[in-house]
């Protein structure tokens, strides 16, 4: 963009029009500047020219985006857009009682998810379930899913599960703490992989895939028997694009 040439000797309320941006200068003879109001679609010039005065705008984004990148609030608060790929937490809940914990309102872009456990325990002898969901609901049909724990000698078990990724545990005294991913392949399929601790001496880890009908909304922790309660421990997901 070539430098703005101003009038060498304007007046008061003399005009000038940048001809590379349509962008319109008045001069103020009371201050000795050229000054503007910019509007949509206008841009201020890197050189050739000294403004002064407000810039008064409500919204700035890039051309590109669908949305404003930053509103500014007449109370005089700044809000910026977020990276729709930085991590961003849920708010944590207290596992203690009920039969099921849902996150809800995840926005479209969601990528990955980390389900986090801890101390976490059931009533009973039950293994976990996570399932997802979209706007019609949680979908509790179509995994593929299993889970295994081992022990510090050399012992295993295992679980399968369709009604949901499963996570293993058989004893009401075990508290688990680890973390539960669920990572979107393409379109609407995901995958889980999950690693975490079952008790002193065990060990619990395993994975699955789940294509949901629409776009994913939602994700639930609960259990295979659908009947035992949380009691203990604390859950929360962290989710990113």
């Amino acid at each position: 963009m070539a430098a703005m040439n101003f009038p060498s000797s304007p007046v008061d309320g003399q005009t000038y029009t940048n001809p590379d941006t349509g962008v319109i200068y008045t001069y103020n003879s009371a201050d000795g500047k050229w000054k503007t109001s910019v509007t949509s679609n206008a841009f201020l010039p890197l050189s050739g020219g000294t403004l002064s005065g407000a810039l008064n705008v409500t919204d700035i984004k890039h051309a590109s985006s669908a949305s404003n990148n930053i509103v500014l609030s007449s109370d005089g608060t700044t809000t910026i857009a977020a990276p729709s790929n930085i991590i961003k937490s849920g708010t944590a809940v207290a596992s203690t009682s009920g039969t099921a914990i849902d996150f809800t309102g995840l926005p479209s872009w969601v990528k990955r998810i980390t389900v986090m456990f801890s101390g976490v325990s059931l009533s009973g002898t039950s293994s976990y379930l996570l399932q997802l969901g979209d706007s019609g609901g949680i979908e509790s049909t179509g995994y593929t899913s299993t889970s295994v724990t081992t022990d510090s000698g050399g012992g295993s078990a295992g679980v399968n599960s369709t009604s949901g990724y499963v996570w293993y545990s058989d004893n009401a005294s075990y508290t688990q703490s680890g973390l539960w991913l669920i990572t979107n392949v393409s379109g609407n399929t995901w995958v889980s992989m999950h690693q975490g601790r079952l008790s002193t001496t065990n060990t619990v880890n395993g994975g699955g895939t789940k294509t949901l009908s629409d776009t994913l909304t939602q994700v639930r922790i609960t259990t295979v028997n659908g009947t035992d309660t949380f009691d203990a421990g604390t859950v929360n997901i962290l989710y990113e694009g």
